[in-house]
């Protein structure tokens, strides 16, 4: 694949993230080197980096159209969720440009509220808060209040800053809103990454602790290290060092310590690449082997894309899941 190549699918690719193992790259290595017609074998990289591209894997539509009918139905659902909701918009939760957040409030005298906050995917270097509350469209109905968070991405924000500013954003909104009865996340492929980060937080270093009822964690990659060869790395630049601190698969003892109350779901589409759905199922198995509280959900018929966008309507079984924690069923 070209450098252009990349650059396009790091600009479009919606998210993602796959631990290779090292068997495969092995016996891809063995294949291309010793197969007698070269030319028609597929390389460890090349396939790594197949793996790593979400828009390859759906069953709706190509690549390139996926992603454009990913990005406006984000667009069209934020669009709706601000005609129905009241809005604060761009409320800034620390002394960065980046560093704000939009709030959709539901039309309720009630100040006794659950609250999600939500952390847009787009492989940490694509989309924005701009297009994020969505989910708020069936949410506000039921008297939920929604947060889009904005965070630096790539190449102005590096991966330790995003995950400072998404911890830094949920102590930001617990002391904006005080009057809040139940705090959940959601995360979205990178997004999903960061709510991860943010469950595995040492909170001391903070001057409050979250009690965090719930998170959903939607498609999402749990161990960095397979992406650092990949095109998704190039604006990211990270090390060794830095994806391994920024792994929540490293980080299982932290989230127990911090968030062993939270109702966590793992979430992955029928139609993510199998390297994908392994990070999700390999990080759920690692979280139930350490006694926490944790589902997985094997959506069916969605891809890495559907199944966000979907949270749209009150009616599709992610959000029934979500409002069903919130006992608003």
């Amino acid at each position: 694949m070209g450098r252009d190549s990349r650059e396009s699918l790091s600009l479009a690719e919606e998210s993602g993230g796959i631990n290779l193992p090292m068997l495969l790259i092995f016996i891809f290595f063995i294949t291309c080197c010793c197969c007698p017609h070269q030319a028609g074998c597929v390389s460890a990289t090349q396939e790594l980096e197949r793996q790593f591209s979400p828009s390859r894997w759906s069953h709706r539509m190509s690549a390139d159209d996926v992603i454009k009918a990913h990005v406006k139905a984000l667009k069209e659902g934020t669009e709706r969720a601000r005609g129905l909701a009241q809005t604060l918009l761009n409320v800034p939760y620390g002394e960065g440009d980046g560093e704000k957040l939009d709030v959709y409030i539901p039309q309720t005298n009630s100040l006794d509220v659950h609250l999600v906050i939500y952390l847009h995917g787009g492989y940490w270097q694509f989309l924005s808060k701009e297009e994020s509350g969505f989910m708020a469209v069936p949410l506000v109905d039921k008297g939920v209040v929604v947060v889009a968070v904005g965070y630096d991405i790539a190449p102005k924000g590096n991966m330790d800053l995003m995950v400072s500013q998404v911890r830094r954003s949920v102590v930001s909104v617990i002391q904006q809103y005080s009057h809040i009865s139940g705090l959940y996340l959601c995360g979205h492929s990178a997004g999903a990454h960061l709510a991860a980060m943010v469950l595995s937080t040492d909170w001391s270093q903070y001057s409050i602790t979250p009690q965090i009822k719930g998170a959903f964690l939607v498609s999402g990659i749990y161990d960095l290290l397979p992406i650092l060869s990949t095109y998704v790395n190039e604006p990211l630049k990270m090390t060794e060092e830095v994806a391994v601190r920024n792994s929540p698969s490293k980080l299982v003892p932290q989230l127990k310590l911090s968030s062993s109350s939270c109702q966590i779901v793992v979430a992955v589409a029928e139609n993510d690449s199998p390297e994908f759905r392994k990070q999700s199922e390999e990080y759920f198995k690692t979280l139930k082997a350490s006694g926490l509280n944790v589902t997985m959900e094997d959506v069916a018929n969605t891809d890495h894309f559907s199944i966000i966008e979907q949270l749209v309507d009150g009616e599709y079984h992610l959000t029934k899941l979500l409002l069903k924690m919130m006992g608003k069923s």
